[in-house]
């Protein structure tokens, strides 16, 4: 919407949400609406117009589908990884720039997932990650992290499509299936042949996963399963799409009904009884998801690095400014510590000596710190730290969800709390006496669901 000339105009994008004056978002269908602003006469701008490429529109900057260089390893971090780390971020770098940048803005506003991007994704090699064998890459956790960091500072979904696929249902399989299990799947999963995701989570239970309702029932040759399960994301997935998301929009989440769902015994995971015996998993993927703040709080400096440099005002770059040379300063020094932090915490994983509440302050502490980068990068772009196109205001809505899942700041700060007091501050679990089962369901062998269920027979 502009008043240039004294006028209103909105394009299609705009009336599609209902912006511009209150004459434009109610007229009639087919109206042309030809408004009067500011004391002066319309030029005509007719309703429905295309909105003009950004790179036209405002020619001073460059958007984010040509990605900005990697700038932020100002304390030579670099150094700590090995040849073989080093390489494999390149390759990731390479592939995300030059295919995911150009693509992402429109499948984000889109809400949806750019389902043709699936086979470059599977070029990376990732999913499987730390799992030997199987045709899985067998890579250091590092090296995963890493990755992770590298295709969340591109694009926020994308990481979390790949993060959920290889640090969630793999490894679940790979630590807690069959040994047939192992045969049949994990290839296929590597592969991106076969997508995966993992239910946890319910309409009443979030962050109290330890009281969640969905059954398994013993039938004969099987199992039952009941109940409702709640922002299960993966590609692919056939299930109610939850609509209106800020964040991550690309990530196709989706609500699951279960009503007496028949899974035969075969499909159920023989090692795990409880939550206790996923903890190596959750533990895993923590800190997997503590790259991801990481990698979207680098993505965010590297365009305001470039963008500052690049933007005039008052006739001089706005890199010039003391304020904003400030508040650069400030991301950076955020994001040599979080690199840092996640460092360490794949060290202590590698060695064996991380402990839940290590991962869950790593997750916490790295969330909330990228807060602050994005907020910032928000404030340095000004009015383009709204639009999607110069990458700050997707960044921004893409770190709110995973503030949030794998577990909250609060929760994550408690579990943490718990490690070092020895005293539990919130309510001790309901059903802590309770088995736990993972069972799996597929469809056509393309798609693997896994749902976390109270075992209430057999």
């Amino acid at each position: 919407m502009s008043g240039t000339g004294g006028g209103w105009r909105t394009d299609r994008a705009l009336a599609r949400r209902g912006a511009g004056p209150p004459a434009a978002r109610n007229r009639p269908p087919g109206f042309d609406f030809r408004g009067v602003a500011g004391g002066g006469a319309s030029t005509g701008g007719n309703v429905g117009l295309p909105a003009l490429d950004v790179a036209l529109a405002f020619p001073q900057a460059t958007p984010a589908s040509f990605f900005p260089p990697a700038v932020s390893d100002y304390y030579q971090l670099d150094d700590l990884l090995t040849d073989e780390e080093k390489a494999l971020r390149k390759k990731v770098r390479g592939v995300m720039e030059k295919e995911i940048a150009p693509i992402m803005t429109e499948y984000w506003e889109k809400a949806e997932f750019p389902f043709h991007a699936i086979p470059k994704l599977a070029s990376l090699g990732l999913a499987g990650g730390t799992t030997k064998g199987y045709g899985c890459p067998g890579l250091s956790l590092t090296a995963s992290a890493i990755a992770t960091a590298e295709v969340a500072r591109v694009d926020a979904s994308c990481s979390t499509f790949i993060l959920v696929h290889a640090s969630l249902v793999m490894p679940t399989i790979a630590l807690c299936g069959s040994e047939s299990q192992k045969q049949q799947y994990l290839q296929s999963l590597a592969q991106f042949k076969t997508l995966g995701c993992w239910a946890l989570t319910e309409p009443d239970y979030g962050s109290d996963a330890s009281s969640l309702r969905t059954s398994a029932s013993k039938v004969p040759g099987g199992w039952h399963l009941n109940g409702q399960k709640r922002w299960i994301g993966a590609s692919g997935l056939k299930a109610t799409k939850i609509e209106n998301k800020i964040g991550l929009r690309m990530v196709q989440n989706g609500d699951i009904v279960l009503n007496n769902v028949f899974v035969p015994e075969e499909d159920r995971l023989p090692g795990i009884s409880s939550f206790k015996d996923i903890n190596e998993v959750f533990a895993m993927s923590r800190v997997m998801v503590a790259w991801q703040p990481i990698g979207i709080s680098m993505g965010v400096f590297d365009m305001c690095h470039r963008y500052l440099k690049e933007r005039k005002q008052f006739g001089a770059p706005l890199a010039a400014f003391q304020l904003n040379q400030e508040k650069l300063a400030r991301m950076l020094g955020n994001i040599q510590a979080m690199v840092l932090v996640g460092w360490r915490l794949c060290k202590m994983y590698e060695s064996g000596k991380l402990t839940s509440g290590h991962s869950s302050l790593g997750k916490a502490w790295t969330s909330r710190r990228a807060r602050d980068v994005v907020s910032l990068g928000r404030e340095l772009l000004g009015g383009n730290g709204i639009l999607a196109d110069f990458l700050v205001a997707k960044a921004f809505c893409d770190l709110e969800p995973i503030f949030s899942y794998e577990g909250t700041y609060d929760i994550n700060s408690l579990v943490t709390g718990r490690e070092i007091t020895g005293i539990a501050s919130f309510k001790p679990a309901v059903i802590a006496k309770s088995r736990i089962r993972i069972y799996f369901y597929t469809e056509e062998v393309h798609f693997i669901l896994f749902c976390v269920c109270v075992c209430v027979g057999g």
